[in-house]
């Protein structure tokens, strides 16, 4: 079976371009995951490569099957220049690391929390998973491999997370909306949730 990394490698830079930066972390038990930086214009974005080496399995499963299943990157989209958002390639490590470390399956409408700051001072403690396919398309593989799917991450301070437990990803997509939020700004205040 073919390595998936290399063609997920090139699906990234075809849609966004060549990395300027990147970076690797290997958490005990885990494959290595690595980062990547691309810069567009005033946005930076982050996007893990490794996550998607093996399939996402199903917590409830009593054996991870390595052949089927689920398959993602996670693509993290901020303003660049305006906060030391560099930091967050440790977390977008944990993160992609976590189906494996945790047994978890990312899909659009879940969300991660971190446990504190996505990067230093940030006013973000964790991300809801958007819809993938607007920015990088889906890397179709050989059957009976699924897909690759990027996952864009939006930013939730403690505030809209809490609000989004509650009330699910549409209404606080609608909120955001409603509001004009720039999910990229990385300094942004929460939205109205009154």
């Amino acid at each position: 079976m073919a390595d998936v990394l290399p063609l997920v490698e090139a699906r990234l830079r075809s849609a966004l371009g060549e990395p300027d930066a990147r970076a690797a972390v290997t958490f005990l038990g885990t494959d290595r995951i690595e980062v990547l930086r691309f810069r567009e214009g005033d946005v930076v974005r982050y996007a893990t490569l490794g996550m998607s080496a093996q399939p996402m399995a199903d917590p409830a499963a009593l054996l991870a099957d390595p052949v089927l299943g689920p398959r993602a990157e996670l693509v993290l989209s901020v303003r660049a220049g305006v906060a030391d958002t560099d930091q967050v390639l440790r977390t977008l490590a944990v993160l992609a690391a976590s189906p494996q470390v945790e047994g978890v399956v990312l899909a659009p409408g879940g969300s991660l929390d971190v446990g504190g700051p996505l990067w230093p001072g940030a006013p973000f403690t964790s991300v809801l998973v958007a819809e993938p396919g607007g920015l990088v398309e889906d890397l179709e593989l050989d059957a009976p491999l699924e897909p690759v799917r990027f996952l864009p991450l939006l930013p939730m301070t403690p505030n809209e997370a809490a609000w989004k437990r509650v009330h699910g990803a549409g209404a606080l997509h609608e909120r955001w909306l409603e509001s004009g939020t720039d999910l990229r700004d990385p300094s942004r205040r929460s939205v109205p949730l009154e």
